[in-house]
Protein backbone atom coordinates (compact mmCIF):
# COMPACT_ATOMS: atom_id res chain seq x y z
CA UNK A 1 0.00 0.00 0.00
CA UNK A 2 1.37 3.44 -0.74
CA UNK A 3 1.04 6.24 1.43
CA UNK A 4 -1.49 9.35 0.12
CA UNK A 5 0.73 12.33 -1.01
CA UNK A 6 1.43 14.75 1.44
CA UNK A 7 -1.03 18.18 0.69
CA UNK A 8 1.39 20.71 -0.70
CA UNK A 9 2.35 23.19 2.27
CA UNK A 10 0.87 27.00 1.18
CA UNK A 11 4.37 28.51 -0.17
CA UNK A 12 2.60 31.75 -0.69
CA UNK A 13 -0.79 33.10 1.51
CA UNK A 14 -2.82 36.14 0.58
CA UNK A 15 -2.64 38.56 3.56
CA UNK A 16 -4.79 40.93 2.61
CA UNK A 17 -6.74 42.55 -0.79
CA UNK A 18 -8.77 45.18 -1.58
CA UNK A 19 -10.96 46.28 -4.84
CA UNK A 20 -13.35 49.03 -5.74
CA UNK A 21 -15.48 48.55 -9.09
CA UNK A 22 -18.20 50.87 -10.31
CA UNK A 23 -20.25 50.80 -13.64
CA UNK A 24 -18.08 54.09 -15.62
CA UNK A 25 -14.97 53.53 -13.50
CA UNK A 26 -12.20 50.87 -14.10
CA UNK A 27 -11.56 48.11 -11.49
CA UNK A 28 -8.77 48.41 -9.16
CA UNK A 29 -7.36 45.71 -7.07
CA UNK A 30 -4.69 45.68 -4.68
CA UNK A 31 -2.99 42.68 -3.11
CA UNK A 32 -0.59 41.99 -0.13
CA UNK A 33 0.92 38.12 -0.75
CA UNK A 34 3.11 36.56 1.95
CA UNK A 35 5.37 33.45 2.25
CA UNK A 36 7.54 32.81 4.93
CA UNK A 37 9.43 36.33 6.16
CA UNK A 38 8.58 37.50 2.24
CA UNK A 39 6.42 40.34 1.16
CA UNK A 40 4.87 41.41 -2.11
CA UNK A 41 2.36 44.00 -2.77
CA UNK A 42 0.85 45.72 -5.98
CA UNK A 43 -2.33 46.86 -7.78
CA UNK A 44 -3.77 46.85 -10.92
CA UNK A 45 -6.36 47.78 -13.05
CA UNK A 46 -8.18 45.77 -15.05
CA UNK A 47 -12.07 44.47 -16.52
CA UNK A 48 -14.23 43.92 -13.34
CA UNK A 49 -13.39 43.25 -9.86
CA UNK A 50 -11.52 39.69 -10.82
CA UNK A 51 -9.70 40.56 -13.16
CA UNK A 52 -8.28 43.38 -11.23
CA UNK A 53 -7.33 41.24 -8.54
CA UNK A 54 -5.44 38.79 -10.89
CA UNK A 55 -3.67 41.30 -12.41
CA UNK A 56 -2.38 42.74 -9.16
CA UNK A 57 -1.57 39.07 -7.77
CA UNK A 58 0.03 38.57 -11.41
CA UNK A 59 2.21 42.17 -11.07
CA UNK A 60 2.95 41.16 -7.29
CA UNK A 61 4.45 38.03 -8.19
CA UNK A 62 6.66 38.38 -11.47
CA UNK A 63 9.83 38.15 -9.85
CA UNK A 64 8.80 35.07 -8.23
CA UNK A 65 7.28 33.56 -11.45
CA UNK A 66 9.24 35.26 -13.93
CA UNK A 67 6.86 36.39 -15.63
CA UNK A 68 2.53 35.96 -14.77
CA UNK A 69 0.94 32.85 -14.91
CA UNK A 70 -1.23 31.63 -17.74
CA UNK A 71 -5.10 31.56 -17.05
CA UNK A 72 -6.60 28.64 -18.65
CA UNK A 73 -10.06 28.03 -17.18
CA UNK A 74 -12.26 30.10 -14.61
CA UNK A 75 -15.52 28.64 -13.15
CA UNK A 76 -18.01 29.45 -10.95
CA UNK A 77 -21.35 27.86 -9.71
CA UNK A 78 -23.35 28.32 -6.65
CA UNK A 79 -23.72 26.32 -3.85
CA UNK A 80 -27.53 26.78 -2.88
CA UNK A 81 -30.14 28.96 -3.69
CA UNK A 82 -30.09 32.29 -2.33
CA UNK A 83 -28.41 35.44 -2.02
CA UNK A 84 -26.11 33.78 1.42
CA UNK A 85 -25.61 31.07 -0.87
CA UNK A 86 -21.87 29.72 -0.93
CA UNK A 87 -19.64 30.30 -4.42
CA UNK A 88 -17.45 27.59 -5.55
CA UNK A 89 -14.58 28.62 -8.07
CA UNK A 90 -12.51 26.96 -9.64
CA UNK A 91 -9.14 27.93 -11.70
CA UNK A 92 -6.85 26.07 -14.09
CA UNK A 93 -3.41 27.85 -15.19
CA UNK A 94 -0.22 26.99 -16.71
CA UNK A 95 3.19 28.40 -15.86
CA UNK A 96 4.75 31.48 -17.81
CA UNK A 97 5.65 30.92 -20.98
CA UNK A 98 9.44 29.58 -20.53
CA UNK A 99 11.88 27.51 -22.16
CA UNK A 100 12.19 24.28 -19.30
CA UNK A 101 10.47 22.35 -16.86
CA UNK A 102 9.35 25.91 -15.33
CA UNK A 103 7.35 26.26 -18.64
CA UNK A 104 5.17 23.14 -18.45
CA UNK A 105 2.16 22.28 -17.05
CA UNK A 106 -1.47 23.00 -15.78
CA UNK A 107 -2.41 23.57 -12.26
CA UNK A 108 -5.72 24.02 -10.67
CA UNK A 109 -6.96 25.52 -7.70
CA UNK A 110 -10.67 25.34 -5.92
CA UNK A 111 -12.06 27.70 -3.07
CA UNK A 112 -15.39 28.16 -1.55
CA UNK A 113 -16.57 31.30 -0.03
CA UNK A 114 -19.84 33.44 0.32
CA UNK A 115 -17.98 36.03 -1.67
CA UNK A 116 -17.01 35.03 -5.24
CA UNK A 117 -14.50 37.66 -5.48
CA UNK A 118 -12.50 35.91 -2.26
CA UNK A 119 -13.32 32.58 -3.90
CA UNK A 120 -11.81 33.41 -7.02
CA UNK A 121 -8.90 34.91 -5.67
CA UNK A 122 -8.00 32.17 -3.32
CA UNK A 123 -8.27 29.48 -6.17
CA UNK A 124 -6.00 31.53 -8.37
CA UNK A 125 -3.70 31.59 -5.38
CA UNK A 126 -3.73 28.05 -4.48
CA UNK A 127 -3.70 27.25 -8.27
CA UNK A 128 -0.25 29.04 -8.32
CA UNK A 129 0.63 27.49 -4.90
CA UNK A 130 -0.15 23.99 -6.36
CA UNK A 131 2.52 25.69 -9.39
CA UNK A 132 5.21 26.40 -6.81
CA UNK A 133 5.14 23.09 -5.10
CA UNK A 134 6.69 21.36 -8.50
CA UNK A 135 10.48 20.61 -7.30
CA UNK A 136 11.71 22.82 -10.37
CA UNK A 137 9.97 25.40 -8.66
CA UNK A 138 11.75 24.92 -5.80
CA UNK A 139 13.33 28.11 -3.69
CA UNK A 140 11.50 30.38 -6.26
CA UNK A 141 9.70 32.29 -3.48
CA UNK A 142 12.52 32.96 -1.42
CA UNK A 143 15.06 34.10 -4.48
CA UNK A 144 12.73 36.80 -5.49
CA UNK A 145 13.20 38.56 -2.13
CA UNK A 146 11.30 41.38 -0.43
CA UNK A 147 12.12 40.69 2.67
CA UNK A 148 9.58 41.69 5.77
CA UNK A 149 10.49 43.16 8.58
CA UNK A 150 13.21 45.76 7.21
CA UNK A 151 14.45 48.29 9.06
CA UNK A 152 12.72 51.36 9.37
CA UNK A 153 13.31 54.52 10.85
CA UNK A 154 11.11 55.66 14.42
CA UNK A 155 9.18 58.40 12.07
CA UNK A 156 8.68 56.04 9.12
CA UNK A 157 6.91 53.09 11.66
CA UNK A 158 4.83 56.05 13.31
CA UNK A 159 3.51 56.05 9.71
CA UNK A 160 2.89 52.63 8.95
CA UNK A 161 1.23 51.86 12.67
CA UNK A 162 -1.14 55.25 12.03
CA UNK A 163 -2.01 53.68 8.26
CA UNK A 164 -3.38 50.49 10.35
CA UNK A 165 -5.02 51.89 13.15
CA UNK A 166 -8.95 51.81 12.53
CA UNK A 167 -8.95 54.50 15.10
CA UNK A 168 -7.32 57.18 13.04
CA UNK A 169 -10.48 57.62 10.88
CA UNK A 170 -11.40 56.13 6.99
CA UNK A 171 -8.40 55.85 5.03
CA UNK A 172 -8.36 55.74 1.13
CA UNK A 173 -7.35 51.60 1.25
CA UNK A 174 -6.00 51.58 -2.34
CA UNK A 175 -3.77 54.77 -1.90
CA UNK A 176 -2.17 52.68 1.36
CA UNK A 177 -1.89 49.36 -0.85
CA UNK A 178 -0.28 51.83 -3.77
CA UNK A 179 2.86 52.98 -1.51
Amino acid sequence: MTAAPKAAEATLLLARWTVTSGSNVRSRGAVVITSGDHEWRASATGNGAIDALYRAIDKALTDVLGGHPRLLAFDVHALGEGSDTIGSVTVRVAPPESAGDRGTGEYGGEARDPSIIAASIEAYIKAINAMLAEAHWSGAAEAAGNRRRVAVSAGRAREQRADLDEGEGQHDTVAWFER
